[in-house]
Parts: C-alpha cells; sequence; structure tokens
C-alpha cells in the first residue's frame, strides 16, 4: 500500500494545457491567483510550474485533497500552502489578484456557486479576472451525449449536483458585480468562462 498521498483525475493531463493556453493571457504578470476547490493539486501544479512569477492559493474543503494539493506542489516556491474553504461560506483569503475555479460549479450544490461570486466580488480589485472551467448547459446549444450521462450520473449521485445553465450562472455574476462572460470552448465539450469584475 502506497503512501504517496497524490490523487489523479484522469481528465487532468488531457485538459491542463488547453487551459494553461487560455490562462496566459487572462492572468496578470504578476500578483496572486487564489484557486476555489483545487481537487488533486495537480492543475495548480502544472500552472505555477509554467507561470512561476505568479503566486498561487490553493484551496479545497476535503483534508485528504489537500494533502494530494501539497504533495503534487512540493518544491514549487510559488504555491502556498492549501487552506481549507467552502466556497459558500466566508472566505478566509481576504484579496486575489484573479480567482480559479475548475470543475467545481457542476459537482456542488448551487450555493456554492452563489459563494463563489459573492466571495470572488470582495476578493478581486476592479477588472479583476474570475475563470472558470467545466461542462454548461447553454440556451439553443445541444448537450453533448457525454455531458446529458454525467449529468445524469451526478444527479444519481446527488440532487443537488448537475450541469449548470451558462445564463443562470451569468447572471449571478452580474448581480455580484461582474460583467458579461467571455466564452471559449474547449476539447472534450468544457468552456472556459471569464468574468471580469466591474
Amino acid at each position: 500500500m502506497s503512501d504517496d498521498p497524490r490523487r489523479y483525475a484522469p481528465a487532468t493531463l488531457r485538459n491542463r494545457d488547453p487551459i494553461l493556453a487560455e490562462l496566459r493571457p487572462l492572468l496578470p504578470p504578476r500578483g496572486l491567483v487564489l484557486e476555489v476547490a483545487s481537487g488533486t493539486g495537480e492543475h495548480v501544479a502544472h500552472f505555477a510550474a509554467a507561470l512561476p512569477a505568479l503566486d498561487w492559493q490553493p484551496t479545497d474543503l476535503d483534508p485528504e485533497n489537500r494533502a494530494s494539493i501539497a504533495a503534487w506542489c512540493q518544491g514549487l516556491g510559488n504555491v502556498r500552502a492549501p487552506i481549507a474553504m467552502d466556497a459558500s461560506a466566508a472566505w478566509p483569503i481576504a484579496a486575489a489578484d484573479a480567482v480559479l475555479c475548475i470543475n467545481m460549479i457542476h459537482i456542488a450544490p448551487w450555493a456554492a456557486t452563489e459563494g463563489l461570486m459573492r466571495g470572488a466580488t470582495r476578493a478581486l480589485p476592479p477588472g479583476g479576472t474570475l475563470i472558470l472551467y467545466g461542462p454548461y448547459r447553454r440556451q439553443g446549444v445541444a448537450t453533448a451525449p457525454s455531458n446529458e450521462e454525467f449529468d445524469a450520473s451526478l444527479r444519481a449521485r446527488d440532487p443537488a449536483w448537475g450541469l449548470r445553465h451558462l445564463e443562470e450562472v451569468a447572471a449571478l455574476a452580474a448581480a455580484a458585480g461582474f460583467g458579461a462572460p467571455a466564452v471559449t470552448a474547449l476539447p472534450a465539450n468544457n468552456l472556459l468562462v471569464v468574468f471580469r469584475r466591474t
């Protein structure tokens, strides 16, 4: 039995470079990037190694995920120790130059998305970016069969989970003080959605 705390998300190897390519022009040249719900830590380790001028603050509610994040980021001087954070509650970090949230919104109750918008608008400076990644439903756009199957499996695990309508997420963001989203389609029927604080 291995005592290596690192966890693995198979999709990360496929999506981390397309996400990184989009992040490069969106993130500030320097400053703090707050990652909400960092999961295994594979993404933040990859991005921090590629963008060493930025400081990174990973977060996760799950202590085993935080152990995984710390293990993946070992030796990266620009990654802070992962902290426990519930997106739907008060955030333990007051300010960030950008907020990144990958694959949380559909694997969490809607209250987590509401909290994400509240927390991001408090933490970000005017013009600061909130960057989301994951699968969404879009009005007038057919949902891929793989996403429909994924949505059904999520709702079977927890009725409060499931793919969200991008228009509902955008309305929540607008109410919290963000502009209209810039949306980029990425592989495997996922979207990168970028909001700027007004």
